[in-house]
């Protein structure tokens, strides 16, 4: 980036494209773009009717930090400090997973399930920043939600998430291993977007997968450990006619499907996302 020159929002663009590139990000556009509006605290739209407009000397040296920091493998989410998901608006940090899209065929599938039973009862395990917990009270209002994380520092920002979307009273975060925290609970449906990269992969992930906390991408040798955990457990938790939902890898389903037979459940359902991958798992209690 030369020193001297004048930058406006369409050359700074086209190079930072080409140099997000040269570092190996998959979208080195959508990269730029999403770190220039959110410095200029504009939306994408504006940056393409606006190519001309020149940037200030302090614009720049800030931008120029924020894209040493994405070429070195900081994922977005992490620079700019918050991701949309469901629409709404998530405070991330380097402690919680960055939310993705395919976790969203989890929540509308929930949604799907679970829309105009008044007073239903969710639990969401590995809840991290509280996507999930919140997005699904948000958009099924005449529920409540129980969300578990192991770490501490998720939790607090789960429930920082759950002050700024207004939905503190009837989310609630507990620490805690899994469904430890709701022991003896009835629930209508348990949701989980648990670990489940097998360990041996985790080294070969994009650099900025890797930059996210291991302890909630690993999920063992297979990766279905946590899968075992959850369907081996979740039947008692849940109500009769009762849901244990999960997302998992695109090659996972079958043998989530498998467990089920002994896990106490009866009818098994598996979601495709919008590539048309096995994404989400929905096994039903017997």
């Amino acid at each position: 980036m030369a020193e001297g020159q004048v930058w406006t929002i369409g050359s700074i663009l086209k190079w930072s494209e080409q140099y997000f590139g040269s570092h190996g990000a998959e979208t080195p556009r959508l990269d730029a773009e999403v770190l220039l509006s959110y410095l200029l605290g504009q939306k994408r739209i504006f940056l393409y009717v606006h190519f001309d407009q020149p940037l200030t000397a302090e614009e720049l040296a800030r931008y120029r930090e924020m894209v040493k920091r994405r070429a070195a493998g900081k994922p977005v989410a992490y620079i700019c400090g918050e991701k949309e998901f469901m629409r709404l608006t998530f405070k991330v940090t380097p402690a919680v997973l960055v939310p993705q899209p395919d976790t969203e065929t989890l929540v509308e599938a929930v949604i799907e399930r679970l829309k105009g039973k008044e007073g239903a009862r969710i639990a969401d395990v590995c809840t991290g920043s509280g996507a999930i917990a919140l997005a699904l009270a948000h958009y099924l209002p005449e529920t409540s939600v129980a969300a578990t994380d192991i770490s501490a520092d998720a939790v607090s920002i789960a429930k920082e998430n759950a002050e700024s979307l207004g939905l503190s009273e009837r989310v609630e975060f507990r620490e805690g291993d899994l469904l430890a925290p709701l022991s003896g609970e009835p629930f209508d449906a348990i949701v989980s977007n648990p670990p489940y990269i097998p360990s041996v992969e985790i080294a070969g992930l994009p650099r900025e997968v890797r930059a996210e906390p291991i302890i909630a991408l690993d999920g063992g040798a297979d990766g279905l450990d946590f899968y075992r955990r959850l369907v081996h457990e979740s039947a008692a938790l849940l109500k009769d006619s009762g849901f244990l939902a999960v997302e998992c890898g695109d090659t996972q389903a079958g043998a989530i499907a498998e467990m089920a037979v002994t896990g106490g459940f009866g009818r098994t359902e598996i979601v495709h996302d919008l590539a048309d991958k096995d994404r989400v798992v929905v096994l039903w209690k017997a």
